[in-house]
Formats: C-alpha cells, structure tokens, sequence
C-alpha cells in the first residue's frame, strides 16, 4: 500500500459522491453500497491501517489525537480532501462544516463508535458542527471535507 495506491482508491470513491447533496440519503446510499459489511469498506480499512502501520498515515499528534492531511482538494479527487485520524476514548476540538462532512468510521477495538455511530458511514450535512467523540476503544476515522473546508471554534 502506497500514498498513490490509497489516492487512487479513493478516487474511484470520490466519483461516486461528485455532485450529490451530503444530507441523510446519502448517509444510507454510502451504507447500504459502501458499509462496513462490504468489500469497499474493508478495502478501505486495510489501506488505513497499513498507511498508519508504515508512517504515512496520521503522522501528526495533538491532544492524544494521531492525525494528518494526506490529500488535498483536487480535481482527481472531486473536490474532496482526505484526512485520517486515529482516536482512543477521547473527544477532539469542536469544528462546523461550512460544506459539509462524510466521515468512515473504522474501529480497531470491537465496540468503538465514533460521535455514537459504529463502523459504517457517518454524514454531516453543510453547516452542521460537532465535537468528534469515540468512546468504546479505539478507531480510525477517515474525513472527506467538500474543498477542504472545516472551521475550528
């Protein structure tokens, strides 16, 4: 696994949400197609535990957080950056999402939620805000940010 493999893998991904709305119907079409019973999500797992494994994944740390940018908004990813964030039973800063959110959460521990949802797909639609919250052991949480854009409050 590679930063370009990851890139590429998510690119594909990004296709499929180019243009849609990030509200509810979303949420369950990302379930539904994409949730933690399938084949993408377990794809997608395996790529963020290797990244992290070999150093180019959540290379940052604050506050008891592991985290990182690793794609910027770009044309082959729709618009969409990437961050990955690896978190164990603890809240992190409060943030809006001027655009919106799409989260893939991925616990490591059985029983790990992020914000109170399990493994699967979590979206938070333009203007919404939260503090991100795992409880229950330890995940990765992959963001998908419309532009990049996210506010810290």
């Amino acid at each position: 696994m590679t930063p370009e493999h990851f890139r590429t893998q998510l690119a594909g991904l990004t296709a499929q949400l180019q243009g849609r709305p990030l509200d509810s119907a979303l949420d369950a079409w990302l379930n539904a197609e994409h949730g933690a019973g399938s084949a993408s999500y377990q794809a997608l797992k395996a790529s963020c535990e290797a990244g992290v494994a070999a150093g180019w994944l959540c290379n940052r740390e604050a506050g008891g957080i592991r985290y990182g940018r690793i794609f910027k908004p770009a044309d082959d990813l729709h618009g969409f950056s990437v961050d990955v964030v690896d978190m164990t039973e603890i809240a992190g800063p409060h943030h809006g999402h001027p655009l919106g959110e799409i989260d893939l959460v991925m616990p490591l521990d059985e029983g790990a939620c992020f914000d109170g949802r399990p493994a699967g797909w979590l979206v938070c639609p333009p203007g919404s805000a939260h503090r991100p919250t795992v409880h229950g052991g330890r995940a990765l949480v992959l963001y998908l940010l419309p532009q990049g854009q996210i506010q810290f409050t």
